[in-house]
């Protein structure tokens, strides 16, 4: 795994960690109570959950990995039209982006799964993550979707490097592309991030789902070796 790669995976799980607990520095930084943020909630199977925000289960391959992801961005995709209605011209961009590059990527995953898995069930949702924004406007939207949309930012970021850590990837393009949906939905989570506590305050943080054992994330171990490749291993950076 490249140096990029492994900062990448380990920043994903520091941005996780910083979001869960944001709400309670701000509180001892203004002496001020925040906003009550529910706390993860552990299950029996090693689960975390946040109420109202569905779970992050364990990936069993690549064909879970795929079936599951699909519906997760057309819900992400759905949200981010909402905000065509944002005052925020940043905002607008934001849903616009979204819009554009997920739609794009569940019709590669969907040609993947044709091709791959013909006789697989067709993906469906399986949990609903966020809130119906079509009554919204104002700050109420832009509040709403950035609350909602970090931690389903971060759900595809953990479900992607879970594919990538344990090696279930079986084709080069679902690495190369697990990889791309982790780095590009961290870099937007991290602009979400800072626009919310900007805006709203950083006890508006919601709260981060964890996934236990997963490598790179809270309550896992970090990273120590190489992104396992369904092809060859990438060589090893060398210098310093």
């Amino acid at each position: 795994m490249s140096r990029r790669s492994l900062k990448t995976g380990v920043a994903a799980g520091a941005l996780l960690a910083a979001v869960a607990t944001a709400g309670a520095a701000a509180a001892d930084m203004s002496g001020r109570s925040p906003t009550p943020v529910p706390s993860p909630t552990g299950t029996p199977s090693g689960t975390t959950t946040c109420p109202g925000m569905g779970q992050m289960r364990p990936i069993a391959g690549e064909y879970a990995y795929l079936s599951e992801m699909v519906p997760h961005h057309e819900e992400a995709v759905t949200a981010a039209r909402q905000l065509e209605r944002s005052d925020r011209p940043e905002m607008r961009r934001l849903g616009r982006t979204i819009v554009e590059t997920q739609s794009a990527e569940v019709e590669r995953m969907k040609g993947w799964l044709a091709r791959w898995y013909p006789s697989s069930p067709t993906p469906t949702p399986t949990t609903t993550m966020m809130r119906d924004l079509e009554g919204l406007s104002g700050e109420e939207l832009d509040k709403a979707f950035l609350q909602d949309m970090i931690p389903h930012h971060m759900m595809a970021i953990m479900m992607s490097q879970q594919l990538l850590m344990r090696g279930q990837a079986e084709h080069s393009e679902v690495v190369e592309f697990a990889r791309s949906v982790r780095d590009g939905q961290h870099g937007e989570a991290m602009q979400m991030r800072q626009w919310l506590g900007q805006w709203y305050g950083w006890g508006s943080m919601p709260c981060m789902p964890g996934m236990h054992g997963m490598q790179g994330m809270p309550g896992g171990p970090s990273p120590t070796g190489p992104e396992p490749s369904p092809t060859s291993p990438e060589p090893s950076p060398t210098g310093s």
